[in-house]
């Protein structure tokens, strides 16, 4: 069974951390000390399973009032191209509004950009460097 869910157990934790590492750390090639920071402890992490074994990560923390920034969003690359970023997504957009929060943004890696504008994204910057990475900003009122 596929499924994603916000984290609750310390074993869950390590699993997002584990596959942030093995998407961004490893294979992008994203600094560690970048990769995890101080707004791990103020996040809602979520974590996806195939089973027991899980594949994707994702987390949201409280940008202004009423609006969340999603960051560190990955699929581990067995599992790209079967629409499981939607799941992930899907699962954090419902927590977004369950929270009543009333805008998403986030710091898209370029390549990611038509998945997020078939979501309903849109960008609001140029593009940027972020870990060495071309990445633009975008939004999505909820």
């Amino acid at each position: 069974m596929v499924f994603a869910k916000i984290v609750e157990t310390e074993k869950e934790y390590e699993d997002a951390i584990h596959i942030r590492r093995k998407v961004f750390v490893e294979e992008q090639d994203v600094p560690l000390h970048l990769e995890l920071d101080e707004y791990d402890m103020k996040s809602t992490h979520f974590v996806a399973y195939d089973g027991d074994t899980p594949f994707g990560a994702g987390r949201i923390r409280i940008a202004e009032p009423h609006v969340g920034k999603v960051e560190r969003v990955c699929i581990l690359p067995k599992y790209r191209g079967k629409h499981l970023g939607n799941l992930m997504m899907d699962c954090m957009e419902k927590y977004a509004l369950d929270h009543q929060f009333k805008k998403l943004k986030l710091n898209a890696q370029s390549q990611a950009l038509p998945f997020y504008e078939k979501r309903g994204y849109t960008i609001t910057s140029p593009e940027f460097l972020e870990a060495n990475i071309p990445h633009r900003a975008m939004e999505k009122e909820l």
